[in-house]
């Protein structure tokens, strides 16, 4: 009321009629006890809140640091097994290399001593088409050397029939 006076720049009095005086500084302490009272309720009630949040926020952040951390753990084994199975990895495609080569050495060795193997094939059925025909040619030979020898036989029984004639005719002559 002070700053409305000092703004309207005179004074008033205003009087009233008015029945017993209700004692104002009384209601106005009730009413100032109750929005204390009502205030110290609020401010507890938001008190027990605040420190039930916290705590259930404490929980959720202990469970959450919790599963991270078990997260976390996780990760770097997954990272060490990925890791190892990469060592792993590299070292069997070294051996499939060296394999790879082993066998192509070998394949090599052996075409190789294949092709050494088929040109001696090759050789000694050359060799034996030779002997055939060598043996053909010598039986071919025997046999026209039998064929003389036995007509020499024959003419040498024939010879010795005319002479064995020829001697017995004398011998009776």
């Amino acid at each position: 009321m002070s700053a409305l006076r000092g703004q309207v720049g005179g004074e008033i009095s205003v009087e009233m009629d008015a029945a017993p005086g209700i004692d104002l500084t009384k209601i106005l302490a009730e009413m100032r006890e109750q929005y204390e009272s009502l205030a110290e309720k609020n401010r507890r009630d938001a008190e027990q809140w605040f420190f039930s949040k916290t705590e259930e926020l404490n929980r959720e952040v202990a469970i959450n640091t919790e599963q991270l951390q078990s997260g976390k753990t996780e990760i770097t084994e997954l990272r060490r097994t990925i890791q190892s199975l990469e060592i792993d990895l590299q070292s069997q495609l070294s051996t499939k290399a060296a394999l790879e080569g082993t066998l192509a050495d070998t394949e090599a060795r052996y075409g190789t001593q294949l092709a050494q193997l088929q040109m001696l094939i090759t050789g000694v059925e050359e060799q034996l088409a030779e002997l055939r025909c060598d043996m053909e040619r010598q039986n071919q030979e025997y046999k026209m050397l039998m064929d003389i020898k036995s007509r020499l036989e024959q003419e040498i029984a024939t010879y010795r029939r005319l002479l064995e004639g020829e001697d017995a005719q004398c011998v009776r002559g």
